[in-house]
């Protein structure tokens, strides 16, 4: 059983293991909340942007379906008028700046979501590194509101709102951040 496997198995429980991480999660919710701070009172910069920026994101670690509720909620915003565009991280792909992914794009350098996204939307899909500019290069693309796949904690992209998806079989798990529980942010956010 991998380290991942073992961590997701005590995250579902209060156990032995999740008390003994309890001090690590304290310094994680002190990084997380400082940086919180830092961006509410304009330390960090946020970026804005003239068109809506939604992003769609979880709580917790792992997947909870965000894809394929981005690529649904893209298909109904076509179907209002619309003309959405997606940015992701992109996670695992090879690439350095802010880049258009094409619908026959490779997984390897795009990352496997974006290039599904591309090919089942037929919508411009960025990838950056840095969110914010993934979504000028998508009002590049004359998109009229952009959604985030992921990037609920990546607070430097402004946002219009928010849609946090949750895993209806794991919740919140045992109910403690990183690394003692599933929780990227308290859960009451």
């Amino acid at each position: 059983m991998s380290l991942s496997d073992q961590l997701q198995k005590h995250w579902q429980r209060v156990d032995a293991v999740g008390i003994l991480l309890l001090p690590l999660s304290l310094v994680y919710w002190l990084v997380i909340t400082a940086r919180r701070w830092a961006y509410a009172v304009g330390v960090l910069k946020v970026h804005r942007f003239p068109v809506p920026v939604v992003v769609v994101g979880n709580l917790t670690v792992g997947g909870t379906g965000k894809t394929p509720f981005v690529m649904a909620l893209t298909e109904r915003l076509v179907g209002r008028g619309w003309q959405p565009g997606v940015v992701s991280r992109g996670y695992r792909g090879a690439f350095s700046q802010a880049t258009l992914v094409p619908p026959d794009g490779d997984p390897r350098q795009f990352g496997d979501e974006p290039v599904l996204i591309s090919r089942k939307t037929g919508l411009p899909v960025v990838v950056a590194r840095k969110r914010a500019e993934g979504v000028r290069q998508l009002i590049r693309e004359s998109v009229d509101i952009v959604v985030s796949d992921d990037g609920l904690q990546h607070r430097a992209m402004g946002r219009c709102a928010e849609i946090a998806l949750i895993d209806e079989m794991e919740g919140f798990g045992n109910g403690f951040l990183l690394p003692a529980g599933p929780l990227r942010e308290p859960s009451r956010r």
